[in-house]
């Protein structure tokens, strides 16, 4: 039940996530004079549409005979002469067609899409954003990231009020204006015939520190063992226990008693399978924020996002530093490479994994988590489509400074085929990493 509520909850926030992206695009074209046809919530086919009426100025619900490209033009009351007439006077087209916008919801919650007017560069009828001036187009094509990464703002900055989950080494804080709340590392298993065994120790204990030093995390207590190999030391644990009352019913209402144990142990040689011997899990500290929140999100949006990138150029480098070595000579050079591209595929999930394994794992740990989890999804939905792909904004953006550099037309002919083969490159890769996932999930 818990995977099948996270799948749900994570097509909803990702289609909620692409839609704010298209959203983007959507206002940026009504404000730069570019008509939108069609903003759609999902993906055809339709299950119900809206269309504003040109002559009330009122939206109406549009009829399934109406849903052709015929019958709304037909219902909005112009069709291809009456445009063309309009377009000789001032922003005439522009009002009839965009009084004519539909909006639908659509069957596959898969996204959405912003359908703008005469979307190749080639076309110039006014109103369309090919006829639009290299800026505002700029604009419309880079309002989808804004809007990604504004999002990511807006609910980092309520998380940095409420409680800001910590994931990343050194994130981003205020620090005269942070309080944590930290619990101490929880141990959840004691091994058998271990140096913990030997001391005493028992699962649920949490270890606070040894001596002057604090315990936050369980990285923190193996960089202890690893100062102190061979050596005597002696662990603070704090107990919880309500085994001194004696319960006569149950469930028991006997008030736990807390403790604080002094547990001494001889700690394993270096070459031991462990030192301690125990396993540990650490309990999530969540950072809060006062009149430092907006900062924070704001930093944090910006720390993230460098992650990304970071991120992205690691997994470059080592698909290409891999595909490379395997025409070495070497053999131990291919079996670097070949792990190097393992690690690739490992690092690398598509819609299955992030959907049947990440949402699920975020939403059963609490909604701070999974706001966490939408914010980066989101920072990473704009980082990709800034990248120079051409089937994706960045890409298309590219093409067109290229073009107005060399002072040459951007043919109809020409963009198609560069993004329409780009598109097919990006299904492949998107096909591969899917099937890479439900490997992983079985």
């Amino acid at each position: 039940m818990d995977i099948f509520v996270g799948v749900i909850v994570g097509l909803l926030v990702l289609m909620l996530l692409v839609v704010l992206h298209e959203f983007g695009h959507f206002i940026a074209a009504r404000r730069n004079g570019v008509n939108v046809l069609e903003f759609g919530i999902g993906f055809p086919p339709r299950a119900v549409a809206w269309i504003k009426d040109p002559k009330t100025h009122k939206w109406r619900r549009l009829k399934k005979s109406e849903w052709n490209k015929e019958s709304v033009t037909k219902a909005v009351g112009f069709d291809k002469k009456t445009a063309e007439a309009g377009a000789k006077g001032k922003n005439a087209k522009s009002k009839i067609i965009a009084d004519g916008l539909i909006f639908s919801i659509n069957w596959l919650p898969i996204g959405g899409f912003c359908q703008m007017d005469g979307e190749s560069a080639e076309d110039e009828r006014p109103g369309t954003f090919g006829n639009a001036n290299f800026w505002k187009k700029t604009k419309i094509l880079f309002a989808g990231v804004t809007m990604n990464w504004l999002t990511a703002f807006v609910i980092l900055t309520i998380l940095a009020w409420t409680g800001m989950p910590t994931f990343l080494d050194n994130q981003f804080t205020i620090a005269s204006d942070t309080k944590k709340e930290q619990e101490y590392v929880i141990v959840s298993e004691v091994l058998e015939n271990s140096p913990a065994a030997a001391a005493g120790f028992k699962t649920g204990d949490k270890i606070v520190g040894s001596g002057e030093t604090t315990f936050h995390y369980a990285s923190d207590v193996t960089a202890f063992n690893n100062e102190h190999v061979g050596e005597k030391v002696t662990y603070d644990i704090l107990r919880t226990d309500s085994t001194e009352c004696d319960c006569a019913q149950e469930p028991c209402d006997c008030p736990a008693v807390e403790q604080i144990l002094h547990l001494s142990t001889q700690l394993n040689p270096k070459d031991s399978e462990y030192l301690l011997g125990v396993a540990m899990s650490t309990p999530q500290t969540l950072a809060y924020s006062t009149w430092s929140a907006p900062i924070v999100g704001a930093g944090l949006t910006l720390q993230m996002t460098g992650e990304t990138f970071k991120g992205v150029g690691q997994l470059v480098w080592n698909l290409i530093c891999g595909v490379g070595s395997q025409f070495s000579l070497d053999g131990s050079v291919r079996d670097a490479g070949r792990e190097a591209i393992s690690e690739v595929g490992e690092s690398v999930s598509g819609p299955v994994g992030i959907i049947g394994v990440l949402f699920p794992t975020f939403t059963a740990a609490g909604p701070s988590n999974l706001a966490f989890l939408a914010a980066l999804i989101s920072i990473s939905l704009a980082c990709m489509n800034v990248l120079p792909i051409p089937a994706l904004d960045g890409g298309r953006w590219l093409l067109m400074a290229i073009f107005k550099l060399r002072h040459k037309r951007l043919t109809k002919e020409i963009e198609e085929k560069v993004v329409s083969r780009a598109f097919i490159v990006l299904l492949a890769l998107m096909f591969i990493v899917t099937i890479l996932d439900v490997i992983r999930l079985f």
